[in-house]
């Protein structure tokens, strides 16, 4: 009758341990399709986000990170929870990251024209420098040589600037315009020439 008894007991405790299995199986299972998914919705998203919003960007991929490691603790309740809330917040950036994207264009669009009209000012006030024999009472030697040094390194930007955009890579593009047109402000007061309205302003 003992043996009885602690074979039912026994078989109990199997039927018990099997069922948790496979229970685990399947919530493990569960975990690692939503990881999967997880990362093919990022990568999918990844260039943009990485470009436009790259500190949000790097959120989504430490949540992944994260599941991966609570998946390997076996805690797959947390990684099933993680990854799950992944492809939502790439919905999401990707919303943010093509607002980015516009808001540069429209920055990029309203600097260029002025900066190049900024830069032909200026080297057509060099090049009328150049040729006089004496200059104006206000501009002694250091300040030309300073106008034309900065000149040259604006214009230097400025390819870089317009190759960035050619490409592609709008933050650079406008991160550089940005310092151009900087540049350029310094630049006009020693030529004395009077700064544009709107550079001003930006």
């Amino acid at each position: 009758m003992k043996s009885k008894k602690y074979l039912t007991l026994a078989l109990v405790v199997f039927l018990g341990l099997l069922m948790a299995s496979c229970t685990g199986g399947k919530k493990k299972a569960a975990a690692t399709d939503a990881i999967q998914a997880a990362e093919e919705a990022y990568d999918y998203a990844k260039p943009q986000l990485v470009k436009y919003v790259p500190d949000q960007a790097k959120g989504v991929e430490d949540a992944i990170n994260g599941a991966k490691a609570s998946l390997e603790k076996k805690d797959y309740v947390s990684a099933l929870t993680a990854a799950q809330a992944v492809p939502d917040k790439v919905k999401e950036l990707t919303a943010a990251a093509t607002a980015k994207k516009e808001e540069l264009t429209k920055n990029w669009q309203e600097m260029s024209g002025e900066i190049a009209k900024m830069l032909q000012t200026i080297r057509g006030r060099l090049t009328i420098l150049s040729i006089k024999e004496e200059q104006p009472p206000n501009l002694d030697k250091a300040k030309l040589k300073a106008a034309r040094s900065g000149y040259e390194d604006a214009a230097a930007m400025w390819d870089q600037a317009k190759n960035a955009f050619e490409h592609g890579n709008l933050p650079d593009a406008t991160t550089t315009a940005k310092a151009v047109q900087e540049k350029a402000m310094e630049i006009m007061p020693l030529l004395g020439i009077k700064a544009p309205a709107a550079a001003a302003k930006g």
